[in-house]
């Protein structure tokens, strides 16, 4: 459970019986214990080894995952990249590692990334991973780095994460290991990448967030709704999330203005993690703002932990988009040439239709809810969450259909080699000519 490599939540199984029985423990196990975060040293001779590469480089690229903030590393990654002159990328794990105004902050990387981030990545002859495991989203299903001159660095306390995919291992602490390198690297730095990268990219996406000049009858996009909840947060806000639409969206167009003020559930996509993943933020960030972003699919797998959060008087604010179903796996479903099936509750097999009042639900469990029907409605009920003892739930009806069209790179999603569907057929083909182009890289 403490272990730096293999950490995370333990479960204790004890039979009925047992759960009664006496035992004479000694008084000596149940003494206090300070825990403190074991930080193993990189190795010299690995040390050595990457900062020759690292030397050698004209255009590395520092990609930040989660073990950054397992590491308590954002300073010393901030600190690094700053003496160095190296521009940094984050996965969902790594994300708010740095401000999202930091200069060399290029943004979110791979499948669910920024332009500026994979053109950066893309031409880049040396990859840095700090604390990530390089998997899927990351790397674009192993497309993203084009250039085939590229060599791969892994600095992870983890060795199995260090040596996959043919890294050169630095196995240790992030944050020694930056210092470490760091001090090894002395005062080499590159050229940083063009800011105009940066420019592009928000110039191309914040009119996306921004709130609609008439909104009419139109149902809101989730992206209206990220920059609804952006304009009301705070320095001391945490959004937080885990499945469906919302982890793309939010790592794509998230202005994360410190370490920490990202949480994302997306190492296995859990969905219904969200509500009881905000109650836990705040019980163990007390001063913090949380807001929690769910889908209704997701909302609807686990949601009764609202009840404990109201029975506990826990300040939290959730957020509710009502696309009425799966609408991310409807797009992929329509982005593979399939028709819509079964995904989209009016699409799919029923006999009565659904209608669940999901603020009505909210409120029945304790929680204040209110439901809103546009964007200038949210901001309103988003301006007074604070005013609400305990748990704050508003709900708003959203379009399924939209996504961010800018950023983004291939998925190895297979489509279906036979079907009777020319849509699917012409899928497969572009699917056939992507697999072919990464057996390249």
């Amino acid at each position: 459970m403490t272990d730096p490599a293999e950490c995370g939540p333990v479960c204790l199984s004890f039979c009925q019986d047992v759960q009664a029985e006496a035992h004479d423990w000694p008084e000596s196990f149940f003494a206090p214990r300070v825990w403190r975060l074991r930080r193993p040293h990189p190795d010299p001779a690995e040390i050595a080894a990457v900062s020759e590469m690292l030397k050698k480089a004209k255009r590395p690229v520092i990609v930040a995952g989660g073990g950054i903030h397992y590491s308590d590393a954002c300073d010393a990654l901030a600190s690094f990249a700053e003496a160095h002159r190296i521009p940094v990328v984050e996965s969902q794990a790594g994300k708010s590692a740095l401000a999202w105004d930091h200069p060399l902050n290029f943004g979110p990387v791979g499948v669910t990334g920024a332009s500026s981030a994979n053109i950066i990545c893309a031409e880049a002859d040396l990859v840095l991973g700090v604390g990530t495991r390089f998997q899927d989203f990351t790397t674009g299903s192993w497309s993203l780095f084009e250039n085939p001159a590229r060599r791969l660095v892994s600095l992870n306390v983890a060795a199995y994460d260090a040596m996959k995919h043919g890294a050169e291992p630095l196995c240790c602490d992030a944050r020694v290991g930056l210092e470490v390198l760091s001090a090894a690297l002395g005062d080499h730095a590159v050229v940083a990448p063009d800011p105009g990268l940066k420019a592009d990219w928000f110039g191309a996406v914040d009119p996306l967030t921004a709130a609609p000049e008439d909104e009419g009858n139109a149902l809101p996009t989730d992206q209206q709704v990220i920059g609804a909840v952006q304009r009301a947060s705070g320095d001391d806000t945490v959004v937080m999330c885990a499945a469906g639409t919302m982890p793309g969206e939010l790592h794509k167009l998230w202005k994360a203005p410190r370490p920490g003020a990202y949480h994302m559930e997306y190492g296995y996509s859990c969905m219904g993690y969200e509500v009881a993943g905000a109650m836990g933020i705040k019980m163990a960030q007390p001063d913090r703002d949380v807001i929690c972003m769910v889908g209704d699919g997701s909302y609807m797998m686990a949601n009764s932990e609202l009840a404990t959060a109201a029975m506990l008087g826990i300040d939290l604010t959730v957020v509710i988009l009502d696309n009425r179903g799966y609408g991310c796996i409807n797009r992929l479903q329509i982005g593979t040439g399939g028709a819509e099936f079964n995904n989209l509750l009016d699409l799919s097999h029923h006999v009565n239709p659904s209608n669940i009042d999901f603020a009505a639900h909210a409120a029945s469990m304790g929680a204040g809810a209110v439901r809103v029907s546009s964007i200038a409605e949210l901001e309103t009920a988003l301006a007074r969450r604070r005013d609400t003892a305990g748990p704050f739930v508003i709900v708003i009806d959203t379009d399924p259909y939209p996504s961010t069209p800018d950023g983004g790179h291939w998925w190895d999603v297979a489509v279906p080699e036979v079907s009777t569907r020319e849509e699917v057929r012409d899928k497969r083909r572009a699917y056939e000519a992507q697999v072919r182009a990464r057996a390249l890289n």
